[in-house]
Formats: structure tokens, C-alpha cells, sequence
């Protein structure tokens, strides 16, 4: 009983993924998260048109028309052709040709709504995947919101979609960490920045994470999802689109979401951008990243990146993005912190000189699945001397910003978070919460912000000069006090004492062990 009361109360999403798990087979995770995320994303937008499909048949009457693709296009929902629709796909999930049948209903969808040209996976034929297997997977995935209405499902099946990708993450190791950035890493970013309102763009911005988490942001704090906009650029398309799915299934537009396999350096889809925020986690220390093409770009106002580490280029190119107000929330290589390879040094303090560096965040380890290359975020700021948030607006639950313009905030978060597995470290919502708390009380002029010894320090630009502009948090925030006020002789006789402890009790046993033998021999 015990355990089938644990059962019923395991998640509905962590269910799903099990039993979804188990119908893999001998399908590598790297090829099957397109077969169910495609399959998730297909009863989303069948759902979604079932519900409207059904408002307006009753509306016959009135001269709706449940076949007009307008009247879909009008309420921003996708069309779907008749042999497309969940309830078709699921009454033939048992014929051997089912994986023909998914793949001809995405081709249809795609050629109804040129939103989603190109997006669409057709991998549901191949010899590797066992009609039965599919069958049985489609009707898994109709379990998901079943019956809810349009808004229920898409944050059921939203929340489902964001929990396999992670979980198609953890799967693929080093390469899921290519298209997922950790959900508490960027939980972590977004309420650090608060992107209110305005355009928040990520250049780098792999399955759409980002974007997800500021929506989400928004709604949490009873914001207008409508006073945001998005802008991206990606240049996996396999990973954009994964990225044009997951935004579409939490109803967000992405049609300024970009694809080329150029990337962002070479081919910047969005030149005359300048965003209120960007959040982005760019790849590590690229050294192919064409920047011996781009010696005199122009974005490079603080020094020449090199062409072998492209870390310099990144933190330029977000720069040059941010509107006069703006604010960006970045991961970086720790390296970045202190080198002065090939000119970073010189960058670094440039960036310090000039005011841009608001708070650096030393993270824990393990954090990331793709490497286990120590990460550090970057919080950069145009709005440092002004006592105004980013979006021009004061948000209701604090003031106005403070003049940081004379400082930077170093948080040394490196002992926070907790294993979810040997691989893997996650933050807490308390770690979360203790880490951006402690950025907006420094930033907020009404709060009461105190340096902790061993985890915070606001320190002047005089400090970070004497340090050669080495970024490190652990420079500036110290020991905690307890190590502080480490006693060497009290310990030593502490360490001195067990181990006497210990020899005593091994000596005894020994002399038991004896004894016991002695016995023995006797005895025989």
C-alpha cells in the first residue's frame, strides 16, 4: 500500500517521463527528445484549436466558420488540418503506419501556418522507432491535460515540455548542455534582472529558456505580459527549433527568434537592436568563433578580443546591444575573471573603468551539464549613476536604484546549492532567493545592505584597481567569520584528542581480537 500511495503522489510530469523513458528502447535520448517533445507540442496546438474549433460550431448559427483558417489566425491560434488533429492521430495510433500518419500531420500543419515553416520534426517513420512503441507513446502523451480548456492545458503541457527538456538534458550529458541552460541558473538571472518591460534579447538563446522564465517572471508579479517583447538568435537549428516550439507552447511570439548557422558574430540578425535586457549563457571559451574576420568591428569599443577565446567578444556584443537604459545577466567561464590573455586584462579593466560592471556572481560547481568548467555570471548596467530601473519605471514592491557608479558587488556563491545526482548541482529557491535578494538591497537605496564576511562585498573601483582588475568575488568578499576567527592551538588539540580516542579504541579491540583467538587455539 505504502508504495502505491507514493506512486499516485509522484509528480504527473516525473510519471510521464518515466513511463516515456521506458518506451525508448534503443533510441539514443539525443534523437527521441524530438519525438516527444514533437508529439507534446502537437496536442498542444491540437487542443488549442479543438477548444476554439468548438466555440465557433456553436456559432454556426451566426455565420462562424469552424473551417476558416482567418477565424484561427485572428485569435492567434494554429490551424489544424483534419487528419492532423490529436483525436485522428490517437484513433490510428494502433495501425502499423501510425509514424507516416504524425509525420504527413506535421508537414500539413507547417503548410497552414508559416510560423512554423521548417520547425516541425518528421522523424516519426524511421525503421529505429517501433510503430507500437509510438502508439502506445501517443497515447501516453493524450493523457496530458485531458479535457482542461485551452489555458489549462497549455500551462499543463507547457510545464510537461520544460520538464522533458531538462530531463532530455540530463540524459544526453555534455551535449544536452548545448541547447539547456540550468532552470536555476536561469531563475537566478531572471529575478536578478527583472525584465519588467521592454525588449529582452539573448543572442545565444538555445531552447528558449530564458524567454520562458521572463514571461513567467512577469505574470508572477502581476505584470503585462504584453509590455515585454523577445528577440533571439540561434544558430543550431536543430536547437532552434526546439526553442520555436517551446515558445509557442506558453502562447509567446517568436517571430523575431532567428536562425542562421553563422551565428551571432558573423551574421547578427539583429544589428539595430538595442535591448532593455539581455540574459544569455554563451558557450565557454570558443576559440573557432571567426574573429580573425572581424578584427575592426565595430562593436568592440573596449579593446580587440582575441581570436582564440571568444568570452571578450560576447560581453562586447551584449554591450553593444543595450539600450541607454539597459541591463544584461550573463554566464562566463570563470577564466574570465582574471585573464589577461592576448589583451583581456586590458578589456576587463576597461569595462571597469567605464562603469559597466554592476555584480559578479562566483557560482558552485557542477552546475552545468556540458562542462565542468567553473561559471561565474555577469550582471552589466547602463543605469549605474541614474536612480531609475532599466525600464523606466518603478516597480511597486521597491524604489528607485542608488548610485553604484563607484562600486561593483561581488557575491561569492560558490557553497550554495544541493546534489541532485553525483553529476549535478541545483539552487534552491532559498539560494535563489538569498543571492538576488542581497543584489537588490545593494542596489536599492531604502534597504539596508550589509557586507558578509565570506559571501558579499560592495567594493570600491579603488579596491578593484589595487587588485589589477581581477574580478575573483572570493578577493574581495574574505572568509566567512568563523573561519576568520579560526583557532589553530584549539583545534590541534581537538584533532590531538580524538585521535588518541580513536588509537585507544583500535588497541582494545585488538587485545579483544587477541583474546578471542587465543581461545580459539586453546580450544582446539
Amino acid at each position: 500500500m505504502a508504495k502505491q500511495k507514493a506512486t499516485t503522489e509522484e509528480p504527473l510530469e516525473k510519471q510521464l517521463w518515466k513511463t516515456a523513458d521506458k518506451l525508448r528502447k534503443n533510441i539514443d535520448a539525443a534523437e527521441y527528445k524530438h519525438i516527444v517533445l514533437g508529439l507534446i507540442f502537437l496536442k498542444y496546438i491540437s487542443d488549442a484549436f479543438e477548444e476554439l474549433h468548438a466555440r465557433l460550431k456553436a456559432e454556426e448559427a451566426n455565420g462562424a466558420d469552424p473551417e476558416d483558417k482567418d477565424e484561427y489566425k485572428a485569435e492567434n491560434v494554429f490551424f489544424v488540418p483534419q487528419d492532423a488533429r490529436w483525436n485522428y492521430l490517437q484513433a490510428n495510433a494502433k495501425q502499423p503506419e501510425i509514424g507516416k500518419l504524425v509525420d504527413d500531420a506535421m508537414d500539413a500543419i507547417e503548410k497552414e501556418n508559416a510560423s512554423l515553416k521548417g520547425v516541425l520534426p518528421k522523424v516519426f517513420a524511421r525503421q529505429n522507432l517501433d510503430p507500437t512503441s509510438l502508439g502506445e507513446l501517443i497515447d501516453l502523451v493524450g493523457t496530458i491535460a485531458l479535457g482542461d480548456a485551452k489555458a489549462r492545458s497549455a500551462d499543463v503541457l507547457g510545464h510537461v515540455f520544460e520538464y522533458f527538456l531538462g530531463e532530455f538534458a540530463l540524459a544526453e550529458g555534455k551535449k544536452g548542455g548545448q541547447f539547456y541552460t540550468p532552470r536555476s541558473v536561469v531563475e537566478l538571472l531572471v529575478e536578478m534582472l527583472e525584465p519588467y518591460k521592454g525588449r529582452v534579447f539573448d543572442p545565444c538563446c538555445g531552447s528558449g529558456g530564458m524567454f520562458v522564465q521572463s514571461e513567467k517572471f512577469v505574470a508572477d508579479h502581476q505584470g503585462q505580459l504584453n509590455d515585454i517583447s523577445i528577440y533571439g538568435q540561434e544558430s543550431n537549428q536543430t536547437t532552434w527549433r526546439l526553442a520555436k516550439m517551446n515558445l509557442a507552447i506558453r502562447g509567446i511570439d517568436s517571430s523575431q527568434v532567428k536562425w542562421n548557422n553563422e551565428g551571432s558574430f558573423l551574421n547578427d540578425a539583429h544589428k539595430d537592436l538595442k535591448a532593455d535586457y539581455i540574459i544569455a549563457n554563451p558557450p565557454f571559451n570558443v576559440s573557432d568563433w571567426g574573429g580573425e574576420l572581424m578584427r575592426t568591428d565595430g562593436r568592440w569599443q573596449y579593446g580587440t578580443p582575441p581570436t582564440g577565446n571568444a568570452n571578450f567578444a560576447w560581453l562586447q556584443h551584449f554591450i553593444y546591444h543595450l539600450s541607454p537604459n539597459g541591463r544584461a545577466g550573463v554566464v562566463l567561464a570563470k577564466g574570465a575573471l582574471t585573464s589577461k590573455t592576448s589583451g583581456e586584462g586590458d578589456i576587463r579593466k576597461a569595462l571597469v573603468e567605464n562603469g559597466l560592471i554592476d555584480c559578479i556572481v562566483n557560482l558552485p560547481a557542477k552546475l552545468f551539464l556540458n562542462t565542468q568548467i567553473p561559471a561565474a555570471l555577469w550582471f552589466m548596467s547602463r543605469t549605474r549613476t541614474k536612480k531609475i530601473p532599466s525600464n523606466g519605471e518603478v516597480p511597486k514592491e521597491r524604489g528607485g536604484d542608488r548610485d553604484r557608479s563607484k562600486e561593483i558587488l561581488f557575491i561569492d556563491a560558490r557553497n550554495l546549492g544541493h546534489l541532485i545526482n553525483r553529476r549535478t548541482r541545483e539552487l534552491s529557491k532559498e539560494d535563489i532567493d538569498k543571492i538576488a535578494g542581497t543584489y537588490h538591497a545593494w542596489r536599492n537605496p531604502d534597504a539596508d545592505y550589509q557586507d558578509i564576511a565570506g559571501f558579499c562585498a560592495a567594493a570600491p573601483l579603488a579596491k578593484v584597481a589595487e587588485l589589477d582588475f581581477v574580478l575573483t568575488p572570493g578577493r574581495y568578499v574574505g572568509l566567512p567569520d568563523e573561519e576568520d576567527d579560526f583557532n589553530f592551538a584549539e583545534r590541534f588539540a581537538e584533532l590531538k584528542t580524538t585521535l588518541e580516542a580513536q588509537l585507544k579504541e583500535e588497541a582494545q579491540l585488538n587485545e579483544i581480537i587477541a583474546a578471542n583467538l587465543l581461545k580459539i587455539k586453546i580450544n582446539e
